[in-house]
């Protein structure tokens, strides 16, 4: 009995775990060499992601949760691809990948709902 609920549960859990982050994993494969992508690491400061990566194409304060967002545009061999760092209300990395800072945030609204 526990083998069956335990063979349901996880994939369940699968599931719902990896619902809100829709990301394309060809791009962490394509992008690992960036500094962004490649060095920042939750918990990290604010300061210390704006001299690994510059300054961000927008910054924008975060609706859903507190704190900041930054929208980063990466490039490879001609292609553009949105990539965000997402700040805690303590200036500190909570989350980052391959989606705009408003594509975050509607994914986090959509999860609270």
């Amino acid at each position: 009995m526990f083998k069956r609920t335990l063979f349901f549960i996880a994939p369940l859990a699968l599931l719902i775990g990896c619902s809100g982050n829709v990301q394309n994993p060809v791009d962490r494969i394509t992008y690992r060499d960036e500094p962004l992508v490649r060095d920042v690491e939750t918990g990290m400061t604010q300061a210390r992601v704006l001299s690994i990566g510059g300054e961000p194409s927008r910054a924008t304060a975060r609706t859903v949760v507190p704190g900041l967002c930054h929208d980063y545009i990466l490039n490879r061999d001609g292609k553009q691809q949105p990539y965000y760092v997402s700040f805690d209300s303590a200036g500190r990395v909570d989350g980052q990948g391959f989606l705009t800072c408003k594509q975050l945030e509607e994914n986090q609204r959509n999860l609270r709902r």
